[in-house]
C-alpha cells in the first residue's frame, strides 16, 4: 500500500470509501451519520456506483436512509477521489475530505481535515478474509469536521469528529457477514474492531482490531485479544431481522472495558433497490474503564449479514492459485 496514492480509484471489482461521523450545532443539537460510495469496475470498464446515506437527529430520535446510483467509465486517480451521484459529493486527498449531500428537510455541506497518520489494518493494510478474498484496508481515524447543517433551508454552523475508511481489491461480501465497530474515545485514542464470519453457517473467519493510542503508533489486535458480546437485542419490523443491540468491548491487552449502547436502535438500511445486502448502521455512545481509569467516547457500529439476501449477482474474487 502506498499513501497518499491509494486515496484514489483502483480498477478493482469492488472498492468503498466510506464516512461516518457525529456533529454538534452550537445550540447543542446533536447529529450523526455514515454517507459511503461502493464501485464495481466491470470487463466493459463501465462502474457502476452506488452511495448509501444515513441521518439520524438525536433530539429527535429521527433516522433517514437514502440512496443513489449511477454508471459511468471510470479511470483510476493517484493520490485523490471526486465522487460526485447527482447533488451528493464526496472528495478528499487524504488531508482534508468534502462531503455534502441532502436528506429529507436536511442539507449538509462538511469539511474534514484528518489530525492522524493513516492506519493500516493487520499491520500492513491487506487483510485476509478467507473465502471472501483479501481486501486492502487503511482508515483515517480521527478528523475534524466543520461545516453547516441546513434545516428547511435555516443554516446550523456545526463541529464534529469522523471516521474514513478505504477498502478495495478482488473479494467479495457476497458470503459473509460481519460486525464491526469504530470509537473515538475522550482519551485521545480510537480504535477498530471487526468479526468476520461465514453467512451459510456461522463458521468465524477473523478477528481483529486496531488500536491508536493518542500519541504513538498504531497496535494490531489478535483475534485472542478481543471480547466483543451482545447484552440485548433488537428486532427489525421491517424485515425481522434479529440483531444484537447494546455491547460489552473487552480488549486485554489494553486492560480495557466499555459498554456501547447504541443512540436510535431502528436504524436498519434496508433500502436498497440495487444492492441487496441489508444492514444496521448507528452511532453508540461508549463509556468504561482504561487501565483503571473511567472513559468515554462515541463511534459507530455496522452489522451484516443478520438478514438474508440474494447476493448471487454481487461481483466473486478470482480463482485463487
Amino acid at each position: 500500500m502506498r499513501l497518499p496514492h491509494d486515496e484514489g480509484v483502483h480498477l478493482s471489482p469492488l472498492e468503498w470509501w466510506y464516512f461516518n461521523g457525529h456533529l454538534v450545532s452550537a445550540d447543542g443539537r446533536k447529529f450523526s451519520y455514515h454517507f459511503v460510495t461502493f464501485q464495481s469496475v466491470l470487463n466493459a470498464g463501465l462502474t457502476p456506483r452506488v452511495v448509501q446515506l444515513s441521518w439520524a437527529d438525536h433530539s429527535e430520535d429521527l433516522h433517514l436512509a437514502a440512496e443513489q446510483a449511477t454508471v459511468s467509465a471510470t479511470e483510476p486517480s493517484s493520490g485523490h477521489f471526486d465522487l460526485s451521484t447527482n447533488d451528493w459529493r464526496m472528495s478528499g486527498d487524504g488531508d482534508a475530505y468534502q462531503l455534502s449531500f441532502q436528506i429529507g428537510d436536511y442539507s449538509v455541506d462538511l469539511e474534514a481535515h484528518s489530525v492522524r497518520t493513516p492506519v493500516l489494518h493487520h499491520g500492513t493494510g491487506l487483510v485476509d478474509l478467507g473465502i471472501a478474498g483479501k481486501t486492502y484496508y487503511y482508515s483515517r481515524t480521527r478528523l475534524e469536521t466543520a461545516g453547516a447543517v441546513s434545516i428547511s433551508g435555516v443554516p446550523h454552523p456545526v463541529v464534529g469528529t469522523a471516521w474514513m475508511d478505504h477498502q478495495w481489491g478482488d473479494f467479495t461480501i457476497a458470503n459473509i457477514g460481519w460486525d464491526w465497530l469504530s470509537l473515538n474515545l475522550d482519551d485521545g485514542s480510537d480504535l477498530m474492531v471487526s468479526v468476520v464470519w461465514e453467512q451459510e453457517d456461522g463458521a468465524h473467519i477473523a478477528t481483529y482490531g486496531t488500536y491508536i493510542p493518542p500519541d504513538s503508533s498504531p497496535v494490531h489486535l489478535p483475534s485472542d485479544d478481543i471480547s466483543l458480546d451482545p447484552t440485548d437485542s433488537w428486532t427489525s419490523p421491517e424485515t425481522g431481522g434479529v440483531y444484537p443491540m447494546g455491547w460489552t468491548l473487552g480488549i486485554d491487552s489494553l486492560d480495557l472495558d466499555l459498554i456501547l449502547v447504541p443512540v436510535i436502535e431502528e436504524s436498519e438500511f434496508a433500502i436498497s433497490e440495487i444492492i441487496p445486502v441489508v444492514y444496521w448502521e448507528g452511532s453508540v455512545a461508549a463509556t468504561g474503564n482504561k487501565d483503571g481509569a473511567a472513559v468515554s467516547g462515541n463511534g459507530f457500529v455496522e452489522m451484516v449479514g443478520y438478514v438474508p439476501s440474494d447476493l448471487s449477482a454481487l461481483p466473486t474474487p478470482p480463482a485463487q492459485p
